[in-house]
């Protein structure tokens, strides 16, 4: 098994409002991107998930990107432990509204949160939204959280989504500075990628394997790795 623990992200380039940027990819082409995850595929047939780095200073389009932490399929496993996460963070609410209608789509608080694994509480969650949410185009995402006795410096959330083996999209979003003791409310913005009508069917058809990988950095060092599934069969 890989040794995980204490995997840092070097440096990079960041996104506003939820911009994509390929923080794993490195700001590969759609066809770069699509031969990495065939490369990644194929070295993970043992599902053995790596460390890699991307230097791609030779191009004048991807020369401001540097990364030392990749991950090009969705993750079996868990990155960090609890125990990383020595600032404390907790999530208490998360909200979803549709950003055309403003119509709120999800809110939950903490102790409201179902079909959660048991072994990892704090870590896996399960959607149910209904096929309709498949047709957004942009949503935001509020989400409150508490801080400990200690500083966040350059907070920062890289979420990547899947469908099986198929990256959807990836999200970069720079939090910043929290306060010791504070409460945090803040809502990111996310413009859905436009998605084949193929794979929109096969998504709704397939409950639970869309997922995503969400990865909480403090000053640079992976401090919390989160994962979700997704169903599009319900009602929400």
């Amino acid at each position: 098994m890989t040794d995980t623990k204490g995997w840092e992200l070097i440096s990079g380039r960041k996104g506003v409002n939820g911009t994509e940027v390929s923080v794993v990819t490195g700001g590969r082409t759609q066809e770069a991107e699509r031969a990495m995850q065939a490369f990644c595929l194929g070295v993970s047939i043992y599902n053995f998930h790596f460390l890699y780095e991307c230097l791609i200073a030779d191009s004048p389009v991807f020369n401001t990107a540097h990364w030392s932490f990749c991950c090009c399929c969705w993750m079996s496993e868990y990155l960090c432990s609890p125990e990383d996460n020595i600032y404390n963070v907790s999530f208490s609410r998360f909200k979803i509204r549709d950003l055309d209608s403003g119509a709120v789509i999800l809110d939950i608080k903490k102790h409201e949160i179902q079909d959660v694994i048991e072994l990892d509480t704090r870590r896996f969650i399960q959607y149910h939204f209904s096929p309709a949410f498949l047709a957004l185009r942009a949503i935001g995402a509020t989400l409150e959280f508490t801080v400990g006795s200690k500083a966040l410096h350059h907070f920062r959330l890289i979420e990547r989504h899947f469908f099986r083996n198929l990256l959807l999209k990836t999200f970069d979003f720079e939090i910043g500075f929290c306060i010791p003791h504070s409460r945090n409310t803040c809502e990111h913005i996310y413009c859905l990628p436009n998605i084949e009508p193929e794979i929109v069917e096969e998504m709704i058809a397939s409950p639970f394997e869309t997922r995503s990988d969400s990865f909480y950095f403090v000053n640079n060092k992976l401090i919390m790795h989160h994962k979700a599934e997704y169903s599009f069969r319900g009602s929400v």
